[in-house]
């Protein structure tokens, strides 16, 4: 039997980690990194057994292979904390396990996303099909952008079926103060590899990505959360080329 390690990072997720723990009983390690929670993160992450380790944060992408790096076994399942295996997610990936996961070293799933009381299966959101379980002796959290991070496989993908629920937003002041947080990010990241912003992505990628999700991928059927959902996504792309204008301008060596 192939073991599997659980990788999860985490900051002051008191409310969310004795889910996300308990969704993971097929792993025979779980690893929580976490970068200074004040709040009870960490005890909890004990008392339900997993091994925590502090790692200052420095970003998304370096905490998460940090995670990676100090679990014992090749396959690894890498989560947030704020999210959890369903049972038919879980299911298949036993199933995938027996059968020496497939032949492959990578496997994708789609992730499901709860919002203001349901969970949205429409729109620019569903199926966001993530690349969470991998051999990390052929992947890992590579590459410089500690944003939106993403896993590099230099051996076979494979997708299975089965979601993984995710519980990303507290509150809708908490969804725009961490787009706000994320738009700021990938600002300086486009902003040090010298990406200059443009008065047309300013406006009508807000606009495109409004289309896209609310007509072309059906996000009006997922009710008034779905455009709820939608409206603050279009307004984190316009964040983004804003903060992005902003670095320009205090930033005399460089011109727009």
């Amino acid at each position: 039997m192939i073991n599997i390690s659980a990788c999860i990072i985490t900051y002051n997720e008191a409310d969310r980690i004795e889910a996300c723990i308990k969704s993971l009983p097929f792993c025979d390690e779980i690893i929580v990194v976490d970068s200074g929670s004040s709040d009870a993160t960490v005890s909890l992450a004990e008392k339900f057994g997993a091994k925590v380790l502090y790692r200052k944060f420095d970003g998304f992408r370096s905490q998460k292979q940090f995670a990676v790096e100090q679990s014992t076994n090749d396959w690894v399942i890498c989560m947030d904390a704020d999210e959890v295996v369903s049972e038919q997610l879980r299911k298949n990936i036993l199933e995938a396990r027996d059968k020496q996961f497939l032949q492959c070293t990578g496997i994708r799933y789609a992730r499901c996303s709860h919002y203001a009381g349901k969970f949205l299966r429409h729109g620019i959101i569903y199926p966001d099909r993530v690349f969470r379980l991998f051999n990390k002796k052929f992947a890992g959290w590579y590459g410089d952008r500690e944003i939106h991070e993403f896993v590099v496989n230099a051996g076979k993908t494979k997708i299975i079926q089965g979601d993984l629920l995710h519980y990303p937003y507290r509150s809708f002041s908490h969804h725009i103060d961490k787009m706000k947080k994320y738009a700021q990010m990938m600002a300086e990241y486009r902003f040090k590899n010298d990406e200059r912003p443009r008065l047309t992505k300013l406006f009508l990628s807000p606009a495109a990505l409004l289309i896209r999700g609310m007509i072309f991928r059906f996000g009006f059927l997922d009710g008034w959360q779905g455009l709820a959902f939608h409206i603050i996504m279009a307004f984190y792309s316009f964040q983004k080329e804003l903060f992005l204008f902003d670095l320009y301008k205090s930033d005399s060596t460089k011109s727009i």
